[in-house]
């Protein structure tokens, strides 16, 4: 049997188990509430991987050790900043999220729970925010899916549309009959394959180059000046501390990615956050020690085998097909395509609430029946799907590039009103509405000037001064937010037995 062939069947068995986790969580979704957010009964270890898995896309097993490969432990930075900012999201917005999502009317997305924490009567709140969502996740999708088929090419010199089409259409359907639920337990199992690709690999080739002293030698011989160094080559200079900010600066995304802090409000309890966290960050820790040492180990491998790597970023690639069994290595392909089909995955679900909860809900004053919004659920994942599908037929770098575009939008967006809603009582709706458009058009107007800084950390404050500034001169005591509020404390304080389908 030929090498090609042990990757296909390992493909073959990836594939069959996302599309039979999918039916498996179709059958245990009944009612509109599950298909978005799993009946809020989401276990801390399945909240814990699959917000990790969702967050990371295909820049974890494949930018970040090329990153590393090429430039140095200088581009370790933005791992830094991301894990601070998830610890950080974990400890302060998932347990406070997930009781006043609860406490307030049971949101079950974010522009719901702004406009019911805030009591937005205008309904612009809940707009803007699906807006917002809806356009930057279909590109967002559309980037994911072009990885996906740019994937098939590089590793099996496959058709670019083919492979995206294989990659979007599985995706597609286990996201679409399984929901919330489907996404979340493919997503366990891909966190999974990602974290263990990232260790085996890395320790397979320290032992094929022949141990700690050979590869340290090898790195130091074959890698470029101050490779090994947090601060680069020469002295450190202001470019290099503003490169440094920036990638510090990616951490405060994290407070206003919908993928990411919907896990939070599916939990089963506010307390299981603490677990939830424990588990979630180990698993980052570990992922991003292991991208980064895949990245250094390969310039001994490469080096030691004669390899002329062209493209940096297959540098976990390459070794996985040159190291293991191909078998093994076509699981190692399966966890690069984990990587990106579960973030695509998470984007759907998020892209399909914010159409249906905040958007066709708004418009339509009579909520229609709990089945037929299962279907509607279904369709407008459908529809957002074949819209980034089209969008990446023709392969643009501009859609990939929106992808830490996106990241900021949605960081100084959603992040500053996130923590002063969960934090401060006298945000206001119009507060809200200010602070988002300000972080929002900030993001923009900052790329555009292109200083060097990551546009996301001066818009996510300017979007923070603007909210507090606005909400003070609006500010308007209300009892009932008031009492929420106070509410959602205890419900923090006090553990309380919950079952599948309750509201407050």
């Amino acid at each position: 049997m030929s090498d090609q062939i042990f990757i296909y069947i390992a493909l073959g068995i990836y594939f069959a188990a996302m599309l039979l986790i999918g039916y498996i969580a179709f059958r245990r979704t009944s009612d509109h509430e599950d298909y978005m957010l799993g009946g809020r009964n989401l276990p801390p270890w399945v909240a814990a991987l699959s917000a990790g898995a969702s967050d990371m896309s295909g820049w974890l097993v494949m930018g970040l050790p090329g990153a590393i490969y090429l430039t140095g432990l200088i581009e370790a930075w933005i791992a830094i900043g991301l894990t601070i900012g998830a610890y950080l999201n974990w400890l302060l917005v998932a347990p406070r999220l997930r009781a006043y999502t609860e406490v307030s009317r049971n949101s079950i997305t974010v522009p719901s729970f702004f406009e019911n924490r805030l009591r937005d009567t205008s309904r612009l709140l809940r707009i803007l925010s699906g807006v917002v969502i809806l356009v930057f996740f279909t590109l967002y999708i559309s980037a994911g899916m072009v990885a996906g088929g740019k994937f098939f090419v590089s590793s099996f010199n496959g058709d670019y549309v083919t492979g995206m089409l294989l990659i979007g259409g599985i995706t597609l359907l286990y996201t679409l009959f399984g929901g919330f639920l489907g996404a979340s337990f493919t997503d366990v199992v891909q966190g999974l394959m990602m974290v263990i690709a990232l260790i085996v690999i890395p320790i397979a080739a320290l032992i094929a180059v022949g141990g700690l002293d050979e590869t340290g030698t090898l790195i130091a011989e074959n890698a470029s000046a101050g490779h090994l160094s947090f601060f680069g080559a020469g002295a450190v200079t202001g470019g290099t501390i503003l490169a440094i900010v920036s990638a510090l600066a990616w951490g405060l995304g994290y407070f206003g990615q919908p993928h990411i802090i919907v896990r939070f409000m599916a939990l089963r309890s506010p307390q299981e956050a603490k677990s939830a966290r424990r588990i979630g960050i180990s698993w980052m820790v570990l992922s991003m020690f292991g991208a980064i040492i895949s990245g250094l180990i390969g310039i001994a491998y490469m080096a030691a085998n004669g390899i002329d790597l062209a493209d940096p970023e297959t540098v976990v690639l390459i070794m996985s097909k040159t190291l293991l069994h191909p078998f093994v290595a076509g699981l190692v392909l399966a966890a690069v395509l984990a990587a990106i089909m579960s973030t695509i995955s998470s984007q759907l679900i998020v892209s399909s609430s914010a159409l249906i909860e905040d958007l066709y809900k708004v418009v339509r004053k009579t909520p229609p029946p709990a089945k037929q919004l299962v279907l509607m659920g279904r369709l407008a994942v459908l529809t957002v799907a074949v819209i980034a599908i089209l969008l990446a037929v023709t392969p643009n770098d501009t859609i990939l590039e929106l992808v830490s575009f996106a990241w900021a939008g949605f960081g100084a967006a959603f992040g500053p009103i996130i923590l002063l809603s969960l934090f401060w009582r006298r945000l206001t709706n119009w507060g809200a509405l200010a602070g988002m458009f300000v972080g929002a058009a900030m993001v923009f107007i900052w790329k555009a000037f292109d200083t060097g800084l990551y546009e996301l950390l001066p818009a996510f404050i300017l979007g923070m001064v603007t909210a507090v500034v606005v909400s003070l001169f609006t500010y308007k005591n209300d009892d009932e937010i008031q009492k929420e509020f106070t509410d959602t404390g205890t419900m923090l304080t006090v553990a309380r037995p919950r079952t599948v389908g309750d509201t407050p």
